[in-house]
């Protein structure tokens, strides 16, 4: 009788199993994975004790290089140096060139944005599997078994295109996603859960996630185990690179730089963006930066930068954080005075006019027990290993997710009919019934759109699909019953069925961000070329042993006993032979299949001599023997 092993749902199937899972944070500027050890979540580091992998990948003709290594390219070669593509994710041509200039070229690719290197033109998705590669490489290298899967964190206000780029980028870089999670999501469960006596174990919470490229704000509420978002709100065009960009800027008029700055080469470009870097993050603990420079024509910059100037130059944009932090609570209903805290999530957040005007909004605690960098990390780990299955008594919580734009179809006249409000909980399902416009309508275009406003044009267009086969009817006579299904991840799917006929028509959409599934599969394919190039060449080699084998084999036995063979035979062998040979000595790959015909066909034509091989020296084994005595 079979026995079948099973587990309660969502437990490990014994209780001493632990399934290995990771937690990403893909961020503008840096990136990290984490894991839960031991019952605790620890950020992964390389083999220099390094947690940060700067979110950069330098392209040269031959060789694709990530993080670090890539980071100290970026002075010299910034044209194939691909840094902040997270801003990228999912958006158009002309969104991306509003962004500030990056210094490596952008690409218009069928109204979607790419970026030219010098091994072609690489999309955002593209650029962003390489880093969750090398993340996803780090974490193999940390275990000696296989990992069930990531969740991967994003920011909640990123889009379905966004999201869906994201999820492309992991499905390229061979990573199982069991979800993604919004990014202040992922530190309030870090601080909810953490065991530090400061941090409340219950209460309406905001988390404030300034990144190196956007910014996010979400309240929640904690009660009883049960993380329920309550808003999300945010921009995913505000981060730490702006506030470098105020200060770039800053360089350019007080080195009287302005005037030839559309003549600066782009490694004087990124030289200076990275001294404003640099001079922003050295403000957060002294006040004054100096700034010192040589540019390629022999221009010297000389600037002192002062936390007052600094201060000053980016107060706009500390006060828009402020403003989505309102709207964020305006829309959860929550006062700042209900706050039990306001969690600080980002790297940017260590700036101290950031600390200081959070602190100065709110009546309660702002929180940065956490290392604001790794925070994100650490709670996605520990999603991923509730998710892997490795719930145990003390994981007594549940995690409730909004949606962070509202979904709608398009009706008469261009407007927008909303089917799921924004901040409605995840997953979620609604349904909403249409009917025809002319008599004798028998197909409806159903158009999916994202966005707030009430005209179809000034919201995100995710994809467009038709009901055909409706029965010819008087206008309005027609039920359309259209249901809109958002899963956990944020990712939605459209149905659409006609009532009276039970036509229906059905679209996972996957917004167009310039890349097509069968686009998608080749970049895999691309993507893991070196590895099929490897198989190739094990598969040939592999053969030719065997090959090389038998020509031995076969050439023993004709040397041995060549006689049990007629002349015709051995010709043909030797014929045979020598085409083995030949062909082994191609040493090429594609060759693989015609050298294993040829292996075989050698090895049946050789049973018959081998079997008469057998006869012969059974033959002489009993020959001279007594029957008795065998």
């Amino acid at each position: 009788m079979a026995l079948l092993q099973i587990s309660e749902p969502g437990e490990s199937t014994a209780p001493h199993q632990h399934r290995l899972s990771i937690g990403i944070d893909l961020g503008t500027t840096n990136s990290l994975v984490a894991t839960v050890r031991h019952g605790f979540p620890t950020v992964l580091t390389d083999e220099n004790g390094a947690s940060i992998v700067p979110s950069i990948v330098h392209y040269s003709s031959d060789t694709t290089t990530v993080g670090i290594a890539a980071k100290a390219l970026q002075a010299n070669d910034p044209k194939n140096t691909i840094a902040s593509v997270k801003r990228l994710m999912g958006r158009g041509y002309q969104d991306a060139r509003a962004l500030p200039d990056a210094g490596y070229a952008l690409v218009d690719t069928t109204g979607m944005v790419s970026v030219q290197t010098p091994q072609g033109v690489k999309s955002p998705v593209e650029v962003s599997a390489v880093i969750l590669q090398n993340l996803y490489q780090r974490a193999l290298q940390s275990f000696n078994d296989d990992i069930v899967g990531a969740v991967i964190t994003v920011p909640a206000y990123f889009d379905e295109s966004q999201r869906q780029a994201t999820k492309d980028a992991a499905q390229m870089a061979g990573l199982n996603v069991l979800r993604l999670l919004n990014e202040p999501t992922a530190a309030a469960i870090a601080y909810g859960l953490d065991n530090a006596d400061n941090v409340a174990k219950e209460g309406t919470f905001a988390v404030y996630d300034l990144g190196g490229g956007t910014f996010d704000v979400s309240i929640l509420k904690l009660s009883k185990g049960v993380f329920e978002v309550l808003s999300t709100h945010g921009d995913t065009a505000l981060g730490g690179d702006d506030f470098d960009h105020r200060v770039y800027c800053w360089i350019l008029k007080e080195a009287d730089l302005v005037g030839l700055h559309a003549n600066l080469s782009a490694q004087d470009v990124r030289l200076l963006q990275s001294k404003s870097r640099a001079a922003k993050e050295h403000l957060t603990k002294d006040g004054v930066a100096s700034i010192r420079a040589s540019l390629s024509d022999g221009h010297q910059v000389n600037l002192m930068l002062s936390q007052a100037q600094f201060f000053e130059m980016s107060k706009t944009l500390v006060d828009k954080t402020i403003r989505v932090l309102d709207e964020a609570l305006q829309q959860a209903n929550v006062k700042s005075e209900d706050l039990q805290g306001v969690v600080m999530v980002g790297g940017a957040t260590r700036m101290r006019n950031v600390q200081r005007a959070v602190a100065a909004h709110v009546a309660c605690p702002v929180l940065n027990d956490l290392n604001p960098d790794e925070v994100v990390a650490l709670g996605a780990a520990m999603q991923a290993n509730l998710l892997a299955g490795n719930r145990s008594a003390d994981d007594d919580w549940l995690l409730l997710d909004v949606i962070p734009l509202s979904l709608g179809v398009e009706t008469m006249g261009g407007l927008t009919e909303k089917l799921i409000p924004r901040n409605s909980t995840l997953p979620i399902a609604r349904a909403q019934e249409f009917t025809t416009f002319k008599d004798g309508q028998t197909a409806i275009a159903l158009h999916v759109v994202q966005g707030e406003r009430e005209l179809v044009s000034e919201c995100r267009s995710l994809a467009r699909f038709e009901l055909r086969g409706i029965p010819p009817m008087v206008a309005g006579a027609a039920r359309v019953r259209v249901t809109y299904q958002v899963d956990a991840d944020g990712l939605l799917t459209v149905a659409a069925r006609e009532m009276n006929s039970n036509v229906s028509a059905e679209i996972t959409v996957k917004p167009s961000y310039g890349l097509s599934d069968e686009a998608i599969a080749q970049m895999l394919t691309d993507g893991n070329s070196h590895a099929r190039d490897d198989m190739l060449a094990r598969a040939w080699r592999e053969v030719a042993v065997d090959a090389q084998r038998m020509v031995l084999a076969v050439q023993g036995a004709m040397n041995d006993d060549g006689e049990l063979l007629n002349d015709a035979e051995r010709s043909d062998f030797v014929q045979q032979i020598d085409a083995l040979n030949a062909l082994i000595q191609t040493n090429d790959v594609t060759q693989t299949d015609a050298l294993r015909t040829a292996n075989d066909a050698l090895a049946h034509a050789s049973e018959d001599f081998a079997a008469r091989r057998m006869d012969k020296a059974i033959a002489s084994a009993l020959s001279g023997q007594a029957i008795d005595s065998l």
